[in-house]
């Protein structure tokens, strides 16, 4: 008995051994998210900065467009260059190498139709990426494949020594969804443009295509209306410090146009909408405790047509500022207990035979609807509206995003419902360590049982709730978190394999350290060089 102790003892000592150096060694020049299609060869090109360029195609109606993106790729492709005494000896020959990388060509095989192009659902990202002996092509039919295909080119070249190297690569790639997006809440906590451009940086890096900005909620409401000017004065934060005027609104969206990225905002109604009755009482429900109102506000009143005059003149202004064709109209989480508890309520759904609270809340999101549909825009909305019953044309996009995702995704593709998936990616919830990996074995398309189904999974976002995250922490909150995410949405079904995943991530979190984003260590200790 003794003796077997001692080798159990001996055989835990062992397996509990912790060796120096980091815990995961990082890949060079892997791309993340991993392309459709890649071969890849052992052997290597040389690409000086200084004598490196782009061939750009001649007489493409967006030539300002390209030069900026290209622009872009050739700076961070330059400061690239890890510093000699940093590295160890290079694994690599370097005289072995097939020569100087001295160009890529752009092929851009369809339209680019002018300089104001935007990115819209649904666009084609796909690219071809060649880099041989023979030829270095990068080449695609629009202008978005492009900018995909460039951040793929940027993350295969890799530095030895003070060297840049690029191995002979040949790549087809797509995204597996159209809609790739990340939520970001900037109600709870403001957050400054400069986090929002960096927000979107990080986005590009990691080829997602939507920033759903989520605009406004109880807490306050940052965002300066034309219309409306006292909604931020009275209801942001600060009324100069903490609202973004239209001046930003435009930034932002330029800032994300550039990059392939469409803006889709959402103000919620009818609930989480408290910061507008700071200015706006009148828009919002009064509460009772038996039968007086005991000064407290609830969500929007349904039962008044001022009401819906105000969020159309409202929307209609949003929908001018934000150019993309989709809005974000939220309904989730409405207290109905305000709405029970005011008599003008009560009558009022027994003068229109309305029966539950979930018809009354039907009542209010079809005047909603009929809104966004008279200004020409469609429209997403959270689960709930689903849930309870609301009446919505084929075209609605619900979002799922509570605990029993899978079973919703279900019901609402079974409804014929188009869907987008959020339940598994929500990233203010917190694991022990890098919890990366639970987000990337979540893979929606499983939670369903036809192909019909899976057609109408749009994609799915990460979302970043703002109530304990500000502009001091967010982007470790987010990052490296979201690209498991990002991975999923974009690569191929069969690409789950964590170990390859682990060493692969972590060459991408210290590659986005390298151009500024302040990514978390994905998997323990270890360093970035």
């Amino acid at each position: 008995m003794f003796k077997i102790v001692v080798v159990l003892v001996a055989i835990f000592s062992c397996s509990s051994a912790i060796n120096p150096g980091p815990v995961v060694h990082a890949t060079k020049g892997e791309v993340w998210p991993k392309p459709q299609q890649q071969e890849k060869s052992q052997d290597f090109f040389v690409i000086r900065p200084h004598t490196f360029s782009f061939k750009a195609p001649d007489n493409i109606g967006c030539p300002n467009f390209l030069n900026d993106a290209l622009t872009r790729y050739w700076t961070i492709i330059a400061t690239a260059t890890l510093k000699k005494s940093w590295t160890k000896q290079s694994l690599l020959d370097l005289d072995s190498s097939l020569g100087n990388l001295d160009s890529l060509t752009i092929e851009l095989t369809g339209e680019c139709a002018s300089e104001e192009i935007l990115p819209a659902f649904g666009d084609d990202e796909n690219y071809s990426l060649t880099v041989s002996a023979e030829e270095s092509l990068l080449s695609a039919a629009t202008i978005w494949g492009v900018l995909r295909g460039l951040e793929t080119f940027s993350q295969l070249i890799y530095s030895e020594q003070d060297v840049l190297v690029i191995n002979a690569t040949s790549i087809t790639d797509f995204p597996t969804h159209p809609y790739r997006g990340l939520l970001l809440d900037t109600s709870r906590h403001f957050e400054p443009v400069s986090i929002i451009f960096k927000t979107l940086d990080a986005m590009a890096y990691n080829k997602l295509n939507v920033f759903h900005w989520h605009l406004t909620d109880d807490h306050s409401f940052p965002y300066k209306s034309r219309a409306f000017p006292e909604l931020s004065d009275e209801g942001a934060y600060h009324p100069v410090a903490t609202v973004y005027e239209q001046s930003d609104v435009k930034r932002v969206i330029e800032y994300a146009r550039l990059r392939g990225i469409r803006v889709v905002p959402e103000f919620d109604t009818p609930g989480h909408t408290r910061s507008w009755g700071v200015s706006h009482p009148e828009l919002l429900t009064s509460c009772y405790t038996g039968d007086e109102a005991n000064g407290e506000l609830g969500p929007m009143d349904p039962s008044k047509n001022t009401t819906y005059e105000f969020i159309s003149q409202l929307f209609a202004e949003v929908t001018d500022v934000f150019p993309d064709s989709y809005f974000h109209i939220g309904g989730d989480e409405v207290d109905f207990e305000c709405w029970k508890s005011n008599p003008d309520l009560t009558a009022f759904m027994a003068a229109n035979d309305l029966a539950s609270y979930e018809k009354l809340e039907n009542y209010f999101i079809q005047n909603v609807v009929d809104i966004l549909d008279g200004l020409g825009s469609n429209y997403l909305v959270w689960e709930e509206v689903f849930v309870n019953g609301v009446d919505l044309p084929d075209s609605t996009v619900v979002h799922v995003w509570r605990d029993g995702g899978p079973a919703t995704l279900k019901q609402v593709t079974n409804a014929g419902k188009y869907a987008l998936y959020s339940s598994c990616w929500y990233l203010s919830v917190l694991h022990s360590g890098g919890d990366w990996n639970l987000f990337y074995d979540c893979d929606p398309l499983e939670y369903v049982d036809t192909d019909e189904q899976r057609k109408l999974i749009l994609g799915g976002e990460v979302c970043m709730w703002g109530e304990y995250v500000n502009e001091h922490s967010v982007m470790q909150r987010v990052w490296p978190r979201a690209s498991a995410a990002a991975e999923r949405l974009w690569s191929a079904a069969n690409v789950k394999n964590i170990t390859d995943a682990k060493i692969r991530i972590e060459e991408h979190a210290c590659r986005m350290n390298r151009r500024g984003i302040e990514a978390q260590p994905p998997n323990g200790p270890g360093v970035c060089l």
